[in-house]
């Protein structure tokens, strides 16, 4: 007999929650290594994309009890489907909270951090993109539990469909 589980039991969020924490913080660290590169959407695209494969690892192995499936192929897939939705939410999200936050404000608050340890030296952060970047994070965080609870860690049919739908254009 299967056990049926809600979509949000104690366990599953607190432990997602603490994955996700770790892929934000790889998100947020390369992004912000990036942005010492390239201009502001670019940078978290780029974190994003780096976060991504963090995130399949920690996920597949602790949450969701999916580490034994033995459908890592189809968990990938489907794990790709909700990561480029989830792209499109963090990055969308991330630019018009930015493009808000400019409209109310036009000039972006700038936060100086002094390195004690390196005479004259100091670092800046963007705090305004820094929590655009947040805002986009947190509406995916809720959309990727969501979509990988009842879709990416459970069979739905959906794999095999489009594996036989692919294959249709083969014979």
């Amino acid at each position: 007999m299967k056990k049926k589980t809600t979509l949000f039991n104690i366990k599953d969020l607190v432990v997602y929650f603490l994955i996700a924490g770790t892929g934000a913080v790889v998100q947020l660290a390369s992004g912000s290594f990036f942005r010492n590169y390239v201009d502001f959407y670019t940078s978290v695209s780029l974190g994003y994309i780096v976060s991504f494969f963090v995130g399949f690892v920690l996920t597949k192995l602790f949450a969701f009890d999916a580490r034994n499936t033995n459908q890592t192929r189809r968990e990938m897939v489907k794990f790709g489907i909700v990561a480029c939705l989830s792209f499109g939410i963090t990055v969308g999200l991330s630019a018009l909270s930015l493009e808000l936050f400019h409209a109310s404000s036009p000039t972006d608050f700038i936060y100086q951090i002094p390195f004690d340890f390196i005479p004259a030296k100091s670092r800046e952060i963007n705090v305004t993109e820094a929590t655009s970047t947040l805002v986009g994070m947190g509406f995916s965080f809720v959309s990727n539990f969501i979509l990988h609870k009842t879709f990416t860690f459970r069979s739905t049919g959906f794999y095999d469909r489009a594996k036989a739908a692919l294959n249709l254009g083969r014979n």
